[in-house]
């Protein structure tokens, strides 16, 4: 992509200056009266460590501002010396971190979380939006057109050597039938080295390792089975309590998406219900039947599944928008006898499981739906 580096660069230092006042100014405050309660895009997560619900606080401070943190500023540290012609040291663990950890850097689903918690507030008090909401928001579309402007190209043709037409070469077979293997870190296709001799990637220096994901189907298989058992209670349980003057009902999760419908608001209603409902069952239904062609050695639809699988792994984040809500309402909703919001186990079980089939999709190795692309690549049957 032409001026990749450049538009790239620019716009990741454009995200860290937003993300530094997104996290410095208040971010969202309630007023009611006279009376005011600001709050930080941290709040929430040090909120729910004050009642109790340490585990889930933690995953709302990683994944909305130390995993968003780690990514901008890890792509600056890679950009910024490669825009000025010096490789920076380092640089292949650095770039693995930013890949492993971008799939949790959840700053548009905690977008869609406030918005939700604005609507339930409505009727309680006003919200005022402060400067780091505003920060906030410019910083969801910046360093969403930061990663729409990368081109991972741009990392490594300053590194070493490349193998001459090491793509074309494998043009005529399957790449594992022919002894070559991608590199996880720069997606380069190398060939199996003699024996004795280590697997290293040419270009970026990172060791390669098999051709498949060592217990790919056993390890997804165990995620989604505790992952399915988690989602019982969290459906089950309230995952908070809103209670106004001293009293208040405590809400699941499918009850507080007909609390939204009623209230007027029901196309938000409806995104929470597929994010929150529909999205974890779906995605645990897709893997289980991902598991079950692959292991009956199917080829049928093999690109169809492969795109269902990156479908899965697309959407999967998105149902934690409900953890989320709890947070930023626990933090706002500090109002003693007029108006307080409560924790409730359901959101630990809830949270806990969408963790899972993130990590369930992550473990699946999709190479394996094409092992058995011999047996027929646009059709047959299992």
């Amino acid at each position: 992509m032409p001026r990749s580096l450049d538009h790239s660069a620019a716009l990741y230092l454009a995200a860290l200056i937003l993300f530094v006042l997104a996290n410095t100014f208040p971010f969202v405050a309630l007023q009611y009266g006279d009376r005011i309660e600001q709050s930080l895009l941290i709040s929430g997560g040090f909120a729910l460590f004050h009642t109790g619900m340490g585990e889930i606080g933690f995953l709302v401070v990683l994944t909305s501002v130390v995993f968003p943190c780690l990514t901008i500023c890890g792509m600056l540290y890679l950009l910024l010396p490669l825009r000025f012609g010096f490789r920076p040291p380092w640089m292949t663990p650095v770039w693995r971190m930013v890949r492993a950890l971008s799939p949790w850097s959840l700053i548009g689903v905690f977008m869609l979380g406030l918005l939700v918690s604005v609507v339930k507030l409505q009727d309680l008090a006003s919200i005022v939006p402060g400067v780091a909401f505003y920060a906030f928001i410019g910083l969801l579309v910046v360093s969403a057109a930061a990663v729409a402007s990368f081109d991972p190209a741009v990392l490594w043709p300053r590194i070493g050597p490349v193998p001459d037409n090491a793509t074309a070469s494998v043009a005529a077979d399957s790449a594992a039938a022919m002894g070559y293997a991608a590199c996880h870190t720069c997606n380069l296709l190398v060939r199996r080295p003699a024996a004795g001799m280590h697997w290293v990637c040419p270009r970026c220096g990172s060791a390669v390792h098999g051709m498949r994901i060592s217990d790919s189907i056993s390890r997804t298989w165990a995620l989604l089975a505790a992952a399915t058992l988690l989602l019982v209670p969290a459906n089950l349980y309230p995952v908070m309590t809103v209670a106004r003057f001293g009293q208040g009902e405590p809400n699941t999760i499918l009850s507080g998406v007909v609390h939204l419908i009623e209230d007027g608001a029901w196309p938000l209603g409806l995104l929470v219900l597929f994010a929150s409902f529909v999205v974890p069952i779906s995605k645990i239904v897709v893997l289980v039947f991902l598991l079950v062609t692959v292991q009956r050695g199917s080829s049928w639809r093999l690109r169809d599944r492969t795109l269902l699988y990156r479908l899965t792994e697309v959407i999967g984040a998105w149902s934690m928008v409900d953890i989320f809500l709890v947070g930023i309402l626990v933090a706002l909703v500090r109002m003693d006898g007029l108006a307080t919001v409560f924790p409730g186990v359901g959101a630990t079980f809830f949270g806990a499981a969408v963790i899972l089939t993130m990590m369930a999709a992550h473990a699946f190795d999709p190479r394996l739906v094409w092992d058995h692309a011999a047996k027929g690549r646009t059709g047959g049957t299992t």
